[in-house]
């Protein structure tokens, strides 16, 4: 690294980038030398502008992901710390940051420690992530009520698939989808499989990927 360090936002909500920017600029030890809005763009900004560190929110301006930019990033050089920032409790995230091999994760609305501690920490070497995943009240359940496939599910009903397009995507039989999908209404409570995506999707509690060409 040189004598200050490189940093790059990636934040298309104004109010969070403007704070990042903000933090970052207050530090002498820091260089803001890149701030985006679209997390499709990060990696060729980041090898560009030669950054070390880099604040990237999940999802980015036309559904961008930010998992998906800090993949390539670290494959263009597994030096460049990243610290996933979110205020989306979706429980999937944590742990593909920590396959991806990114160094901190940080929820907007939950954590504890200010972003510029766990700046610090990262800077320092260490892996920082929360101990556990937000939990999100969901009509009359706790989103940790939900299973596994359960979550599997209505991440796939959030995208607008059908039950016959989630069991052949899953690889299961329809019919099981159906019993999750009767499981979770009763639950939470809702009267449709519609609105129960609707409101799964508006907690941020699943959230379904969209592909590089849907961008």
């Amino acid at each position: 690294m040189s004598d200050k360090i490189n940093v790059m936002i990636v934040e298309d909500q104004a109010m969070p980038r403007q704070l990042f920017e903000a933090i970052i600029k207050m530090q002498p030890k820091f260089n803001l030398t890149v701030s985006i809005d679209n997390a499709a763009i990060a990696d060729i900004c980041c090898a560009r502008h030669a950054v070390d560190l880099v604040l990237m929110d999940v999802v980015t301006k036309n559904g961008a992901s930010g998992l998906v930019a800090a993949e390539k990033i670290k494959a263009q050089n597994e030096k460049v710390k990243i610290i996933i920032v979110t205020s989306m409790p979706e429980c999937s995230y944590v742990e593909r940051a920590k396959k991806i091999g990114v160094e901190g994760f940080w929820y907007k609305d939950f954590s504890v420690e200010p972003i510029l501690t766990i700046i610090e920490r990262v800077l320092s070497g260490e892996s920082v992530y929360p101990d556990d995943v937000p939990e999100i009240q969901l009509g009359l359940a706790k989103s940790g009520e939900l299973t596994a496939r359960e979550l599997e599910i209505l991440r796939e009903m959030t995208g607008g698939f059908t039950n016959a397009e989630i069991a052949e995507k899953l690889g299961i039989s329809e019919k099981r989808v159906r019993n999750h999908v009767a499981n979770m209404l009763e639950k939470t409570g809702f009267r449709s499989r519609t609105e129960l995506a609707v409101r799964a999707r508006e907690a941020g509690i699943v959230i379904l990927d969209r592909t590089e060409d849907d961008v």
